[in-house]
């Protein structure tokens, strides 16, 4: 068994839509990114490659790279499953924790979850916290997630 953490953050932007794990949520801002900027999708990826010692988003999908401007991020975490079973491992679940001040979360987490879950073919499961008024997130400057994955040898 492997397990691997994934963080990501991205500030608010004027102007684009607000994309977490594949959901678009209403608000009056959206998240600042090449991609759709999906930073719990983001944060995922980062703990599966992380576990399977594969470096990270950065390295696979570049920014640097215009096939992925605006690129769904739901379709980069299905090349991540592929490269992972390419490389023999299988996910056994997943945990992920978005950090925002605001927008309210709860109504979406399930969705969240099931969106996840279906891509990754293992359970998921998606949690949301504020931060109390402290830090970028709490300033409502942005919104951060972590993940953790559990990977296992095939």
């Amino acid at each position: 068994m492997r397990v691997g953490m994934g963080y990501d953050a991205h500030r608010f932007a004027a102007e684009r839509r607000l994309v977490l794990c594949g959901v678009e949520v209403p608000h009056t801002l959206g998240l600042l990114g090449h991609s759709d900027a999906d930073v719990a999708t983001h944060a995922l990826m980062d703990a599966l490659l992380g576990a399977a010692g594969l470096g990270d988003i950065g390295q696979h999908f570049p920014d640097s790279d215009p096939a992925y401007k605006g690129i769904s991020s739901l379709k980069l975490l299905e090349k991540v499953v592929l490269i992972l079973k390419q490389k023999g491992y299988g996910i056994a679940n997943a945990d992920v924790t978005i950090i925002a001040q605001e927008p309210k979360l709860a109504p979406y987490r399930q969705q969240m979850a099931d969106i996840l879950t279906g891509i990754v073919g293992a359970p998921v499961n998606v949690k949301a916290t504020t931060t109390e008024g402290m830090g970028f997130a709490g300033r409502r400057e942005g919104i951060a997630a972590q993940a953790i994955a559990l990977l296992t040898e095939q």
